[in-house]
């Protein structure tokens, strides 16, 4: 068996393998922010050889990562997430060096758990995402009637907001923004920071386009996992890598966090940002590659007036995202249905 890890910086990705023994397979390989696909192409290229060598490999992330596995999943590889529990101390700003996550796996292959296209990033956490969300129902509640959460709004106006995340993914954002152009419908994009310091040139032109540009963190983590100084600087920096696009005065700080994850104390740093979380009324679940018609029914079958509706450009593959967003945008015409950026949603 060997065992490689893939870490995030606040410039990229880096990769290290070890074998059975612990023992680092070659140096550690660094990919600049937007190679994505160079990491996918050289983990299957490590694949291939342990393959050859009659051996499997493992690639390990964590749960401050939820920005490969979809794609690397997709690819073939055998993804597994390490939590903190089982990992040294992070540094300031980044995953845990490669070879640590690398050797989580080696150290004890029960503590790691297998993700799939069909899991996602937190799987096996299910119940203690679930747990968290309901401790936060209280405080959610307080910004939700202070203006400072959109959720469940409702209202006789039909008006629903199409919304984005994990992206700039080329080429998918690339085609979403094709779609949105054609039929002249606004969306709001909620952008991961390591994406869009590389991706430029989208969110360039969502900006043109008039499209909205809001935070979805730096390296999509699991919130309650982070510590109050490690959230702020997701957030941040994040803020500081769409600025460049969109200028420093972008409207309204508007936030989505990974996964919905929250607990009290998230939310209260959360707020303490000035930022305006986001949450969303209609989840086709798009992620998880049900097929076109699937993502299209389900958005029909859930939209309502003032619903947010949840999809993806990024996170891996949308091609199926990108093949249902016509149909979508014409099923939810054809009910009466316009289309609004979130901080331009109807508030009733």
């Amino acid at each position: 068996m060997r065992f490689s890890g893939v870490a995030w910086t606040d410039s990229g990705f880096e990769v290290a393998v070890l074998d059975a023994a612990g023992r680092p397979r070659s140096p550690a390989t660094r990919f600049a922010a937007g190679q994505v696909g160079a990491v996918t192409a050289h983990l299957l290229a490590l694949q291939r050889e342990s393959a050859a060598a009659g051996e499997e490999l493992a690639t390990v992330i964590d749960s401050t990562n939820g920005m490969l596995d979809g794609g690397l999943t997709a690819a073939g590889l055998a993804v597994y997430r390490a939590d903190p529990w089982t990992l040294p101390a992070r540094p300031a700003f980044g995953s845990v060096p490669a070879a640590e996550l690398a050797r989580a796996a080696l150290r004890d292959p029960a503590a790691v758990v297998r993700l799939g296209t069909d899991t996602g990033t937190m799987g096996g956490r299910s119940a203690e995402m679930i747990a968290h969300i309901d401790s936060s129902a209280t405080a959610l509640a307080r910004m939700v009637s202070s203006g400072r959460c959109l959720w469940g709004n409702t209202g006789d106006r039909p008006v629903v907001a199409l919304t984005f995340d994990d992206g700039p993914n080329p080429p998918h954002t690339h085609r979403v923004l094709d779609v949105l152009d054609r039929y002249a419908v606004p969306a709001t994009f909620f952008c991961v920071g390591l994406h869009a310091l590389a991706h430029r040139a989208e969110l360039d032109r969502m900006a043109a386009a008039g499209h909205q540009i809001a935070n979805h963190t730096w390296s999509h983590p699991y919130l309650p996992d982070l510590s109050r100084t490690e959230l702020l600087d997701q957030l941040g920096r994040t803020d500081e890598a769409i600025a460049k696009a969109v200028g420093d005065d972008p409207g309204p700080r508007m936030f989505r966090p990974p996964y919905g994850g929250r607990t009290p104390e998230v939310l209260r740093w959360i707020d303490e940002s000035g930022a305006t979380v986001v949450l969303w009324d209609v989840e086709p679940c798009d992620w998880s590659m049900p097929g076109p018609e699937a993502i299209t029914r389900a958005v029909l079958d859930q939209a309502r007036p003032g619903a947010v509706i949840l999809l993806h450009d990024g996170g891996g593959d949308r091609s199926q995202t990108v093949a249902a967003l016509p149909a979508v945008i014409e099923g939810l015409t054809a009910r009466g249905y316009a289309f609004a950026r979130v901080d331009r949603l109807p508030v009733t």
